[in-house]
């Protein structure tokens, strides 16, 4: 009897995050792995096209998940759109945290390696960020018109270059419950909009404040 395709890409993400915690690298081959793991071949195909997109996916994953777990929450309308950001971000990096040592083997070292993990994690990020309405941004609201019609797309990447370097952040983070990431989010999230403003200085100044402290406990 042929044998039955159960295999799926949260069955996978199971079976390939399981192996590499385990072994410290990717599997060989798809062929070893598929057969460690009692499925064919051609069914992994049926899901990915590679291990590196399996990582991509993992990352991925997380976030739509993040996204739908903050739903119900983001679904009020007494809920504004920063507050919807922040509510997915922490769940997203809750989900990150209880999945570190996953996350950090395939995101690596390497910034190269890193930006090539993370190229579908932000199309699903860019996807998200559409949904939100920034009009109702009280920040951007009380801005000058420069910073109300900023274009769509440098919206985009300004957010999306926010939450790389969160995702540093919280990488390199030390404190208990990494709740120093938490304190990074919440400071810089109006960063990027606010630079285009002229009234800018609290929060950055409370942000270099913030960064101060922790390059001199580093060093």
């Amino acid at each position: 009897m042929e044998q039955e395709n159960i295999t799926t890409e949260d069955k996978i993400f199971e079976l390939y995050g399981d192996y590499i915690l385990n072994h410290g690298e990717r599997p060989k081959n798809i062929y070893r792995f598929a057969k460690e793991n009692d499925f064919e071949e051609k069914d992994f195909y049926t899901c990915f096209s590679s291990f590196e997109q399996v990582e991509k996916s993992i990352l991925a994953n997380l976030f739509d998940k993040s996204v739908e777990l903050a739903s119900e929450v983001n679904s009020s309308d007494k809920i504004n759109s920063k507050e919807k950001l922040l509510n997915v971000y922490f769940i997203f990096f809750e989900n990150m945290t209880m999945n570190r040592s996953l996350v950090l083997m395939i995101l690596g070292n390497g910034k190269l390696h890193s930006a090539k993990i993370l190229n579908q994690l932000k199309e699903t990020h860019r996807q998200f960020i559409k949904t939100l309405d920034f009009n109702d941004w009280e920040m951007i609201q009380k801005a000058k018109d420069d910073v109300k019609n900023f274009h769509e797309k440098a919206r985009e990447e300004a957010l999306w270059i926010h939450l790389v370097s969160a995702i540093d952040f919280w990488k390199k983070d030390t404190s208990t419950a990494f709740e120093k990431t938490d304190i990074f989010i919440e400071k810089t999230i109006d960063t990027g909009f606010e630079l285009m403003d002229n009234e800018p200085l609290r929060k950055i100044i409370d942000l270099g404040k913030f960064l101060f402290k922790e390059k001199i406990k580093k060093n």
